[in-house]
Parts: C-alpha cells; structure tokens; sequence
C-alpha cells in the first residue's frame, strides 16, 4: 500500500500502524460531489456515504441542528501534502500523527468518513462536544450509520475528534454479514 521510502522521507516511523494497531484504507474508486466545505472546496463521499449524509443534514435541521461538511473524501497524495505542509510550519512528527493519520490509513481514504462542524463553534477543536450538534449526532447518528470512531482513549492512539464521524464500521458488519 504505502512504500517505507515515503514513510522516512516524513519521519513516519517504519512500523506505524502495528503498534497501536491501525487499519490500513484503500482509496475509494466511486465517488461522487456532496458540496463545498467550509472553505468552499467541493467534497466527494462515496454514493452511499453522501446520500447517508444529505439525509442525516437534512434531519438535524429539521430539528433546528446545522452541520456543515468540513472534510469528507481524501486521497493518499492528500494526506501525504497535509503531513508535509504541517512539517513545513514547524510541528513535529509524532503530534501531527496524534491527529492525522499516516497516508494509507486514514478513514478519509474510503470516503466514508466526514469531519463536521456547526456554526458557533471553531472547525476541527474538541468545542465541537460542546454543541448541540454534537448532542444530536451522539443521539442520532447511528439512524444514519455513522459512528464516532476516534472518542477519548481509542483504541487507534489518535486523539479525541467529536467532529470526526464515520461509516467504516458499519460497513465492516456489512462485509462480515454478507461473508
């Protein structure tokens, strides 16, 4: 998936991903435009995610909720210029790995995974738990098949991401189901 070249030249250390254990994503064939982010740029899900989101969207509004798309799909040279920016600016390896995963394992690859945010609050900060947003997707997400797989002390080693929601483990019981 991902060569041990690229690793060294972003000082990720060689045996990143077994331990703590982390998956390893390929990057998603089909995907389709959702909308602009929060900076505008179009987001891509995969058909399944997107329709799963637009309803999710469409009900948290219906009970007074905004939620608006911050990431959804990225793709591996993605990940690797996020890190490289991130070096760029001065932080070091080992912080940037608490919060953004190594290229090949993140849930963003599959384009089953979305970041949220709501107005009223900064993007991508722990103040996300803080709002009634969040309140709503911990009440309501499930319906919709998204979980928050990054809560405080999992499992993967990342930090804590309320405004991270995914559908991979939904879709591992669907692959598991139909086996």
């Amino acid at each position: 998936m991902i060569n041990s070249e690229l690793f060294a030249g972003l000082g990720i250390p060689i045996d990143y991903g077994r331990n703590p254990r982390r998956p390893g994503y390929a990057e998603a064939q089909e995907l389709e435009d959702v909308e602009p982010n929060i900076l505008g740029r179009m987001q891509k899900l995969t058909p399944e995610t997107a329709r799963a989101w637009r309803q999710m969207k469409s009900a948290a509004l219906t009970d007074g909720i905004e939620l608006l798309l911050v990431s959804g799909f990225r793709s591996v040279r993605y990940q690797v210029d996020l890190i490289r920016n991130k070096l760029a600016s001065g932080h070091d390896i080992e912080s940037i790995l608490k919060v953004n995963a190594a290229p090949g394992f993140s849930e963003h690859h599959t384009g089953h995974a979305i970041d949220i945010a709501t107005p009223g609050t900064r993007p991508l900060t722990e103040e996300f738990e803080s709002s009634p947003a969040f309140a709503w997707l911990t009440q309501h997400a499930r319906r919709f098949n998204f979980t928050m797989p990054y809560a405080r002390n999992n499992p993967y080693g990342f930090a804590y991401e309320p405004w991270h929601w995914s559908q991979l483990s939904v879709q591992a019981k669907r692959r598991a189901h139909r086996a």
